[in-house]
């Protein structure tokens, strides 16, 4: 089903670092959760600058394992998907709606792969960009799992009504304000899903929708991240902001000049982009950045006009 016949195994098994055994089994899971989300990368590059992202096999492998280039989640879990049906593995693909404590009904626009194994159900997430680095276990129950991954934790739950009417699971981290945590607890909701089966052609509708729709951020602007064990680096359009786990340090933000873009994505993220590719990314983050002074500055008038008016 995930055309794993198309794919070199052996070229990816390199650029993840793994050099285990090639049978089903938690360890070789996790191993191959850990070598993905750490060896290969994330952006909206492709969605921002061309509104088009193939998920043919030869495509993704062109691209993120051989191309030095990055992706997102139907990107990754479709290679993911690809990678666990050649070794074996039993799975199947659902889709989630990411919410980051919002209590707002969002579509289903993340991909993601729950793994069967000796009874029990992992799921693997290697395509969020801020991913876990490894697979957590779905508990049934309403206490559910709560791991904690090189200082990155997570918790797992069970819930009914995730959505009207539907029964499903939420991944939560820690709650990054007052206004996140939900149920008072410091915890809040990353994304939450169903277990209804999801397939190639069910990913690509949805990936159609986060590439070219006005209504999806993806589609017009920059997001770039890279977890690390004990940091994560996000790039959203010219802000650059570098976070640590347990909250102990503080998050460092930069403004950057669209120009300084290309080496930041290559020293920092180390994704590769051709010089063509770099200078249209400067151009449209210097649009982008003009786009957004103007409507600033017309913002400010019609405030500036309706206070006149209102003292009048």
């Amino acid at each position: 089903m995930w055309n794993s016949g198309a794919l070199d195994l052996d070229t990816y098994l390199k650029k993840i670092g793994y050099e285990g055994e090639r049978t089903p089994s938690p360890d070789t899971l996790r191993a191959l959760h850990r070598g993905h989300v750490l060896g290969l990368r994330w952006s909206t590059i492709d969605a921002m600058l061309h509104h088009d992202v193939p998920l043919d096999l030869v495509s993704l492998q062109a691209k993120l394992v051989t191309g030095g280039r990055g992706g997102y989640c139907f990107e990754h879990v479709s290679l993911f998907a690809a990678v666990l049906e050649a070794l074996g593995f039993e799975f199947f693909a659902v889709q989630g709606r990411v919410v980051m404590g919002s209590e707002k009904l969002l579509p289903t626009t993340h991909a993601l792969l729950v793994v069967e194994l000796d009874g029990r159900r992992w799921l693997c997430d290697v395509g969020f960009g801020a991913s876990m680095l490894e697979p957590v276990e779905l508990v049934p129950g309403a206490k559910g799992s709560e791991v904690e991954q090189d200082g990155w934790r997570y918790r797992l739950r069970e819930r009914d009504d995730i959505t009207p009417g539907a029964h499903g699971w939420e991944l939560q981290q820690p709650a990054f304000g007052p206004e996140t945590d939900r149920d008072g607890d410091g915890w809040t909701v990353r994304h939450n899903f169903t277990l209804t089966p999801q397939y190639p052609v069910d990913f690509r509708m949805s990936n159609h929708f986060v590439a070219t729709s006005t209504h999806s951020p993806f589609s017009h602007r920059l997001y770039v991240q890279r977890v690390l064990p004990g940091t994560l680096h996000i790039l959203d359009e010219l802000t650059w902001t570098t976070t640590h786990p347990g909250g102990e340090l503080p998050p460092l933000s930069r403004d950057l000049e669209p120009t300084e873009v290309p080496k930041v994505l290559a020293e920092i993220f180390e994704i590769e982009q051709s010089e063509e590719e770099a200078e249209l990314l400067v151009a449209r983050l210097a649009a982008n950045a003009e786009a957004s002074r103007a409507n600033a500055e017309e913002a400010s008038r019609a405030n500036a006009e309706e206070a006149s008016r209102a003292g009048a």
